[in-house]
């Protein structure tokens, strides 16, 4: 049966076991890991492939880590770039706090990465909610050390439908995902990542295997409890449209035409909002095109990057 957004209302009945802890497929490089602490004494844990090359920092999707980047960290890091990739706090390695998972926080905690990491001119590339942090970034922290930004699958919008966000999903949506990780958290994670953000069924230039989903499961699962439902609060009721003005540095948006979680009309909207950014439409895409198909991303990224 082809998936549609009603399986995004379904996820919480979801009842597919999980495969035990699986060896990741996705490419792997040479980076150093370091922890940097934040304002708030919180660690977030840091992959750096170092190099003297434009920095490039990474921001990853709900519910995975910096690890979801690996294929283009390497692409990027073998292109001459430095590529700085970073578990948001809560998920992977990072500490995981009880509170404190708003998109103030994590534009702070990004500033922090660039700040210690000691970066400048750098380019910043949020994947999924990852897009809201690179919004809420530049807009708070007024683009500092940054000249430019890219959002791949995005969420940078407004997620929420409301009387005048017709193309936002309703709160069922959210209400539903909250219940499904308090539930049986890794079925629910297991079918949500398989129908919904990769839709596995979808052809793509990169097969969606058993193995890519119990390694993004895997990923899912070194998040916290609070940090899991904490995000579903933040990248739902977070309206970055008043934002997208402000915007002022060259942006890129990659998308997916067939993204469930992030409609296609979401990321139209998100580059109509910000003056000369780029749209790159990927036909029949998932949510999942930093996996799917990565090497399109990776050669979009450093075209982007480059120019």
């Amino acid at each position: 049966m082809t998936t549609t957004r009603r399986t995004f209302l379904r996820g919480t009945i979801v009842t597919t076991a999980a495969a035990a802890v699986p060896r990741v497929p996705f490419a792997q490089g040479v980076a150093r890991t370091a922890t940097i602490k934040t304002k708030d004494g919180i660690e977030l844990f840091v992959k750096d492939t170092g190099g003297t090359g434009r920095a490039v920092v990474l921001t990853h999707a709900w519910p995975l880590n910096a690890d979801i980047w690996d294929y283009q960290a390497v692409a990027l890091s073998k292109a001459g770039y430095r590529v700085i990739a970073y578990d948001r706090r809560g998920f992977g390695r990072s500490g995981k706090p009880e509170s404190g998972y708003t998109f103030d926080i994590f534009a702070d905690d990004l500033a922090a990465v660039i700040d210690q990491t000691g970066v400048r001119d750098a380019a910043i590339v949020g994947y999924s909610m990852g897009g809201g942090e690179v919004i809420r970034y530049l807009t708070r922290h007024s683009s500092r050390n940054v000249v430019k930004a890219g959002l791949v699958g995005g969420a940078a919008y407004y997620l929420l439908k409301t009387e005048n966000n017709p193309i936002g999903a309703d709160n069922g949506v959210f209400d539903g995902m909250r219940q499904g990780v308090q539930g049986d958290r890794k079925a629910f994670l297991m079918g949500l990542l398989t129908d919904v953000f990769f839709d596995a069924k979808r052809p793509s230039a990169v097969a969606v295997t058993q193995e890519v989903i119990d390694s993004a499961v895997a990923m899912a699962m070194m998040a916290g409890m609070p940090a899991t439902i904490g995000c579903i609060d933040a990248f739902s009721r977070t309206d970055f449209r008043p934002e997208l003005a402000a915007v002022k540095v060259p942006t890129l948006v990659l998308h997916g035409t067939a993204d469930i979680p992030v409609p296609f009309e979401q990321a139209k909207a998100t580059a109509a909002g910000i003056a000369g950014s780029k749209l790159i439409a990927y036909q029949d895409g998932s949510h999942g095109i930093v996996v799917t198909e990565r090497d399109r991303v990776t050669k979009d990224l450093q075209a982007f990057l480059a120019s």
